[in-house]
């Protein structure tokens, strides 16, 4: 996490041994991918999800694995459940070095929000604007104020919070709509909140100048997650690579950012996107 990463090896600049991680959202599709690449670079991970069993799913098959795992039942949008957390972590492990903000609300995963979030801006319920802002943005707030103490107090941390191609670039609109069906829309919350953690990024980077905690973004491209035939297509059209990305996709960046690898990289920006917003 200093210059001395400058004399390391190539593989032990993406070492993570004797150090802790804590991933929100541990338990969601690119959130568990990144607990089992942190926890393969040597990690001891918590998995802190609000799906405590998933969470604790996940930990136990890392363990298995012979991995270094624990989960947390985590609210990210309750100061406490956050506090709770980073407190039990300390607690088993002793301090706290990485945090991957992976938590977040996304039609595409919660079927009854996207219900009632998807449709025309003009009619958009307040209650789901307000509910979205609390977990994407606020969430990741308070889990970035929680565990800046452990980091300030050992010298030395590494944020990672996890944006998207729609916090760079509008929602192309046409990509979910349907012959015959009622329009339906990329929610207005996911590109807001999705922009605001760019800010936040930035923000928490410039703060903490000279103390050692580097903060940086993560912005993925589309991650294919069962996805109907048409959309995947347009998706895919739209995209220099010409197809979604995998789930794992993201691992080597993620791991990139996490380790000092990335020693030189604070208040950026890594976007692995299939080349979407390069035209």
């Amino acid at each position: 996490m200093t210059n001395s990463a400058v004399s390391a090896s190539l593989p032990d600049l993406f070492s993570l041994n004797g150090r802790v991680a804590v991933v929100t959202g541990g338990a969601g599709l690119l959130g568990a991918e990144f607990c089992r690449t942190l926890a393969q670079a040597g990690a001891a991970v918590v998995v802190a999800d609000l799906n405590a069993a998933a969470a604790g799913l996940l930990a136990d098959q890392l363990t298995e694995d012979g991995l270094q795992a624990a989960a947390s039942a985590l609210d990210v949008t309750e100061p406490g459940s956050v506090q709770a957390m980073v407190d039990a972590t300390l607690s088993k492990f002793g301090r706290l070095d990485v945090l991957v903000n992976s938590a977040a609300l996304d039609p595409k995963f919660d079927p009854e929000h996207a219900q009632r979030a998807s449709g025309a801006f003009e009619d958009f319920p307040l209650e789901a604007w307000e509910q979205a802002l609390q977990v994407n943005l606020t969430g990741a707030f308070l889990c970035c104020q929680a565990v800046a103490g452990p980091m300030l107090e050992q010298g030395s941390g590494v944020i990672i919070n996890i944006s998207s191609i729609y916090g760079l670039v509008g929602p192309d609109q046409r990509l979910y709509q349907r012959p015959g069906q009622p329009p339906r829309y990329k929610p207005v919350y996911y590109s807001v909140t999705k922009a605001a953690i760019l800010g936040l990024t930035q923000y928490l980077a410039a703060y903490y100048a000279g103390k050692n905690i580097r903060v940086n973004a993560l912005t993925p491209g589309g991650v294919y997650h069962g996805h109907d035939d048409q959309f995947t297509q347009a998706y895919s059209a739209r995209a220099v690579l010409g197809r979604m990305a995998d789930k794992g996709e993201m691992n080597g960046a993620l791991l990139f950012l996490a380790s000092d690898a990335s020693a030189y990289m604070t208040g950026a920006n890594l976007v692995v996107d299939g080349g979407w917003t390069a035209w």
